[in-house]
């Protein structure tokens, strides 16, 4: 399909912004890239999951503790996804691209892609974001209907009771089947992927084997049948809750918007685009704010995807300031529960035809 275009009127306002930003780096003097808060909570996570698997796997604990430290790994999964990997895979980690490569790969050994998900995240989803049709990350059918211009089904009806038992799903359907659909349709939607290299495909078969290894395999032989699926189930259920809630409550609220194309055209420009389609959410949490890597200020990340979320605090106060004196809407939830209050009521309203 061809893509739309953005307008360019008022690009002045995302031409503002990037000044204001490359000001406060300037006067500051800090890179825009991770720095050594970074670095500690990725040894901190990736040394945490480590024994957290170690000691399940090896010295596995009475039931109701192993359950925990699964549910623990869950969380620790999602964790190192979002602060690790996302990081990496956007290309702020680190100044060195060495290193951002290595930070992205730890995608592929929690059980995705890396490859798929730059098309699909970094490609459509930070051009396109909210547009039906183009964005995958708003494609949950038949389960959930997340836009009024997708067709509405009678099971939708009650999606705003069910849908946290559709959301735990996401990291199961994503390892096991979404993956393995786009690679063999070549395609993330309607969208072609961009030509996978030797390398690519090497990668992406490799390191499913070594998912299975890791997350099935050993665990089974260890363990046997039984456990591995209640421990295995703990995990991938919490962490896909987390996964999806993340992304849900940065767009998917009342407030936000899903603007379509007409005559090929989006009715704004880029940067307004992002700022109607995105919401933060829990800005006054420090917890959130650390386990899911600055993504609670999507608003920020949107707006400038290669700046750490270490950052994110400071430079939300720019971004505001900025929509202030253009007249702009910045779309917050300063606590959690508000946040998800406004999705059940978005989901709710989009429950009838």
């Amino acid at each position: 399909m061809a893509l739309p275009k953005f307008s360019t009127a008022h690009a002045g306002f995302h031409q503002e912004l990037k000044q204001r930003i490359q000001d406060y780096f300037e006067r500051t003097g800090k890179k825009s890239t991770g720095d050594y808060r970074l670095y500690i909570k990725a040894a901190v996570l990736t040394a945490a999951f480590t024994a957290t698997y170690i000691h399940l796997v090896f010295f596995t604990p009475v039931a109701w503790l192993a359950i925990l430290e699964c549910l623990v790994l869950g969380g620790l999964t999602s964790a190192i996804g979002f602060n690790v990997m996302h990081d990496g895979a956007h290309g702020s980690f680190s100044k060195y691209t060495w290193v951002n490569k290595a930070a992205g790969l730890s995608l592929n050994v929690l059980g995705a892609n890396v490859f798929l998900w730059n098309m699909k995240h970094n490609v459509i989803h930070h051009a396109y974001t909210n547009v039906d049709g183009v964005d995958d990350d708003i494609e949950a059918r038949p389960f959930l209907r997340l836009c009024k211009s997708q067709e509405f089904h009678k099971i939708h009806k009650y999606q705003h009771w069910y849908f946290w038992a559709a959301y735990m799903l996401l990291y199961i359907f994503w390892i096991f089947y979404n993956d393995y659909k786009k690679y063999f349709a070549g395609k993330i939607g309607s969208i072609p992927l961009k030509k996978m290299s030797l390398r690519d495909h090497l990668s992406f078969w490799g390191f499913k084997v070594v998912h299975l290894m890791i997350f099935v395999v050993v665990p089974i032989a260890s363990l046997g049948f039984l456990p591995w699926m209640i421990g295995y189930l703990s995990l991938a259920l919490f962490a896909g809750l987390v996964l999806s809630l993340v992304f849900q409550l940065a767009h998917t609220v009342e407030e936000t918007t899903f603007p379509s194309a007409e005559g090929g055209k989006m009715p704004d420009e880029w940067a307004v685009h992002q700022l109607k389609t995105t919401a933060n959410f829990a800005t006054r949490s420090r917890f959130v704010s650390w386990w899911v890597g600055g993504l609670n200020f999507q608003i920020e990340h949107h707006l400038f995807p290669k700046i750490s979320h270490v950052h994110y605090p400071e430079i939300s106060k720019i971004i505001r300031q900025a929509c202030q004196d253009y007249g702009i809407q910045y779309i917050e939830h300063v606590r959690l529960r508000t946040a998800v209050a406004s999705h059940v009521k978005h989901l709710k309203s989009l429950s009838r035809p």
